[in-house]
């Protein structure tokens, strides 16, 4: 797991150092107390590692710079008519996708090939690049190619352009968050002994990825026996899952290292 938005309490120190002050209940002006919340570079390189896969970004579409980048596919040199149509059609179907909100990018670079472009636009996780060119826009379509969950391409009307689009990028978001809960739920190992928490890290079973490198366990809170597991097999405790310790879930469940009443479902791992 990577640590994020954890929250630390700084004190009064930063706002005395830069006389920053608000007023208090009582009327005074009082140095403000300060917090840090520990979300910022880490969440780019959460997004980056939850996501990516080995050729190269793969971008949410809520959180992506750009939706949609569009290829347009030039006619041949001397086709003045199949020029002049295919850029009526990329006008209106960038405006038509700018109309349902997408951040729409045309890359129309005359000094690279396609090939190189589509490449590139992958390579930088764009969730979907579209293909135009004289023959599509003869047919009243165009080639859809989604960054990631589907294979292949799909020839899509470019009446109905925009609507699949956002259709499509709903079903990616939705596709993303669903296979990286599966991946984090897969990597989870739940109701184990100490000892076989123990022996697979020890062992370094649970430092295999995809594997299940985190054990939820039943535990009580007790910072003297977290040290010694610590001592003992480098894990801590990495967090306490919210939906895993709503009011009453863990009653009737015993630590899985004292083996008295636990407090808390706990996830431990190794920090690496």
């Amino acid at each position: 797991p990577l640590q994020s938005g954890t929250s630390h309490f700084l004190g009064q120190s930063f706002g005395k150092a830069f006389d920053v002050t608000f007023q208090d209940k009582d009327g005074k002006q009082s140095d403000v107390w300060g917090t840090s919340w520990g979300v910022s570079t880490r969440l780019l390189g959460a997004l980056i590692m939850t996501h990516s896969d080995d050729a190269g970004l793969v971008l949410p579409p809520r959180v992506a710079p750009t939706h949609v980048v569009i290829v347009p596919i030039e006619p041949k040199k001397n086709d003045v008519e199949g020029k002049a149509a295919l850029n009526d059609a990329l006008d209106k179907l960038v405006d038509d996708l700018k109309a349902k909100g997408l951040k729409v990018k045309v890359d129309d670079r005359d000094y690279v090939r396609n090939g190189a472009k589509y490449f590139e636009w992958e390579r930088k996780g764009v969730p979907l690049r579209i293909e135009l060119g004289p023959r599509d826009v003869a047919k009243g379509s165009c080639v859809f190619k989604y960054r990631a969950l589907k294979e292949g391409k799909e020839f899509i009307s470019l009446d109905d352009a925009a609507e699949e689009a956002t259709k499509g990028l709903d079903e990616l978001q939705e596709g993303l968050l669903k296979a990286a809960k599966e991946r984090l739920d897969a990597g989870i190992t739940r109701d184990a002994s100490y000892e076989e928490m123990k022996n697979a890290l020890q062992t370094d079973e649970a430092g295999v990825y995809p594997g299940a490198g985190l054990y939820l366990v039943p535990w009580k809170c007790d910072a003297e026996n977290e040290d010694k597991i610590k001592e003992e097999c480098k894990a801590t405790i990495r967090c306490y899952p919210l939906d895993d310790n709503e009011e009453g879930m863990v009653e009737g469940k015993t630590c899985f290292y004292s083996g008295e009443p636990a407090t808390h479902m706990a996830l431990f791992g190794r920090a690496f």
